[in-house]
């Protein structure tokens, strides 16, 4: 008996998978940040300076893997960052190639600041499921981000 072909999604099909789901969950996101948090201060940009505030200085390399940025994204996304005196960016003495990045005084004290609001956002955005539910939810979402620590 030969095999039937599985029937070609139509563009309906299509609207019910992740990426329509994504980007609305990034578009409520952004309008959440940008309505609690912060209108100056990027997702990414706050995560590059907590990295640097909880683990101190670190190589562009390691923080652009830390925080999950490309290359491309990450050199501008720091350049910025140090335009406004939240982060130093110098050349490490013992290898010229690579840069070094350390957290200001006043990058540390902005993320210590917006962090309440940073996890208001989260709250909010999980406030529909039980404790048990964004536990699975939130391992889920690293799951299909590609966390390799994720369960």
């Amino acid at each position: 008996m030969a095999r039937e072909k599985a029937a070609r999604p139509t563009p309906l099909d299509a609207l019910a998978g992740v990426g329509p789901l994504a980007r609305q969950l990034n578009q409520t996101h952004n309008r959440l940040w940008y309505e609690r948090v912060h209108q100056d201060l990027t997702g990414p940009q706050f995560t590059v300076l907590s990295l640097l505030d909880a683990h101190g200085d670190m190589d562009q390399g390691t923080l652009g893997a830390r925080a999950r940025l490309d290359k491309s994204t990450a050199a501008p996304l720091l350049e910025r960052l140090r335009r406004r005196g939240l982060l130093e960016i110098a050349r490490d003495e013992s290898d010229r190639r690579r840069k070094l990045v350390r957290v200001t005084e006043e990058g540390a004290e902005l993320v210590h600041r917006l962090a309440p609001a940073v996890a208001e956002v989260s709250e909010h955005m999980l406030a529909p499921f039980t404790p048990g539910e964004r536990e699975q939810f939130l391992d889920l979402l690293r799951r299909a981000a590609g966390d390799p620590e994720a369960g």
